[in-house]
């Protein structure tokens, strides 16, 4: 049975440096060997020696040096995902035995409309039940590599699968036409798919985030008509839905999102027909951050509240 002297020297047999992990993990996380010298207090040269030492140490390549970049090798990647993860469960451990600040702060990362409509309309709820809280809110497309950006809790939608950082379900989504109350009065009710794709639609751009438009709907649902009646087209969804409760048209609602709306009746669904997407909302922890009690507290909420049906 080993010694605990014998079990420490055989960490310090197997991990070269302490210092050289903590280096390479901020490298790694920031994607650059200058940004990474500049949080840690310490020399450009320095982090390279200290990668470079860990590189020989194991005998393979961690980064690869490109020509304004660098980018993890396989080797890397598989390196970074464990030290960042045993940095952020020390981290945990820190915070929960010192107790923290009296006023902690916590930075959530989410695009513009999951802020506009499911964040800031229940921060009243959040301040209740976390007095103590200082939230910074930060506008991130749900592709933002979250080793550059300093967040605490980025919400994504998509499959959950990424490399940057443990993520954990919120909730699923459908998606299905609304409009205000009054286009209904004075429009009518569509009484098929058809009658709703030669009604006046708002769209907003497709983004790189894996949202629908109406299009690739109607296709979900089957139905294909021969063209669409684009009465407006907006960069932004906040903008098409705002457009949408001025009664401007037809909007695709995501149900997450515009829940409250729905519920206040400035918003309402225009058919029992929707599309329930394979993708679904994600709260992603960045590797190197600690799951502090306020940020499983936060994600709770998000769950809770925001994921309320």
């Amino acid at each position: 049975m080993k010694t605990v002297t014998e079990g420490a020297k055989g960490y310090r047999r197997l991990i070269p440096s302490m210092t050289a992990l903590v280096e390479f993990e901020a490298v790694a996380r920031l994607g650059s060997f200058t940004v990474a010298a500049n949080e840690l207090g310490v020399t450009q040269a320095a982090v390279s020696r200290q990668v470079k030492f860990l590189e020989e140490a194991l005998g393979v390549r961690l980064f690869h040096r490109l020509h304004r970049a660098i980018k993890l090798t396989s080797e890397g990647e598989a390196l970074y995902l464990v030290v960042a993860e045993s940095m952020q469960r020390i981290a945990g451990a820190f915070d929960r035995i010192s107790g923290g600040s009296e006023d902690q702060e916590l930075v959530l990362g989410t695009t513009a409309a999951f802020s506009h409509f499911r964040v800031l309309p229940q921060l009243p709820a959040l301040k209740r039940m976390q007095p103590r809280l200082k939230l910074r809110l930060t506008t991130l497309m749900f592709t933002a590599d979250l080793r550059h950006n300093e967040v605490d809790i980025a919400v994504r939608y998509g499959s959950g699968k990424w490399q940057d950082g443990k993520s954990s379900l919120l909730f699923n989504e459908e998606v299905f036409p609304v409009c205000s109350p009054a286009w209904l009065l004075a429009n009518g009710s569509p009484q098929s798919l058809m009658d709703i794709a030669k009604a006046s639609l708002i769209e907003s751009d497709s983004t790189s985030e894996g949202w629908m438009d109406w299009e690739e709907w109607f296709q979900a649902v089957g139905v294909q008509p021969p063209r669409l009646n684009f009465a407006l087209r907006c960069s932004l969804y906040t903008d098409a839905i705002q457009a949408a409760i001025q009664g401007q048209g037809i909007a695709l609602g995501w149900h997450r999102l515009l829940h409250d709306l729905l519920k206040a009746g400035e918003l309402v669904r225009l058919t029992d027909t929707s599309v329930k997407v394979s993708d679904a909302y994600f709260a992603v922890i960045p590797h190197g951050r600690a799951v502090t009690p306020i940020t499983a507290s936060m994600i709770d909420w998000l769950r809770g509240e925001v994921g309320t049906s």
